[in-house]
């Protein structure tokens, strides 16, 4: 196994037992994140991100929790994975089975300077979000919509962690 492919084994590995700081050793400082809700930029926002949805996850739904990874391949400054996470969404409650195909690029350390996670967000949101993500999910009314709620949500947990 390469050393990036073991980079991508550890961060599925910590994600999947809801480790942040496990997760942060993979990622370089200048790190780019985009999936369908987020697009940050840096250790503090994508670190941000994944503390505080395994906080979500560890405070409203370790009961449901599991996340399944496979697919890993990683050579030289590219590589993928896929992978599925069971969760219940903090937001509403409701049980999502998300599928995501995620790409990486690495640094010269081997550490994930871009990871980009695609997945279908109509699919997402009919689960996440019941009733509206059915009629509305596959506009981007409801995405736009779910980023921003994100984004305000981050910009608060961020806050707060400064703060303590």
């Amino acid at each position: 196994m390469t050393p990036q492919a073991q980079t991508l084994t550890r961060l599925y590995t910590a994600f999947a037992a809801l480790d942040a700081d496990g997760m942060a050793r993979c990622y370089a400082d200048n790190v780019e994140f985009d999936d369908e809700v987020f697009s940050l930029r840096g250790k503090a926002q994508t670190l941000g991100m994944w503390t505080m949805l395994c906080a979500a996850i560890q405070t409203k739904g370790r009961d449901v929790w599991r996340l399944d990874f496979s697919g890993i391949a990683a050579e030289g400054h590219t590589g993928q994975a896929h992978w599925e996470a069971h969760y219940r969404f903090s937001g509403t409650g409701r049980l999502v089975h998300n599928i995501i195909d995620a790409q990486f690029t690495f640094d010269d350390q081997g550490l994930i300077d871009k990871h980009s996670d695609r997945f279908d967000f109509w699919h997402w949101s009919r689960q996440a979000l019941g009733a509206p993500g059915v009629l509305l999910g596959w506009t981007p009314l409801l995405k736009n919509k779910v980023r921003a709620q994100a984004s305000s949500n981050l910009r608060k947990f961020l806050a707060a962690k400064a703060v303590s």
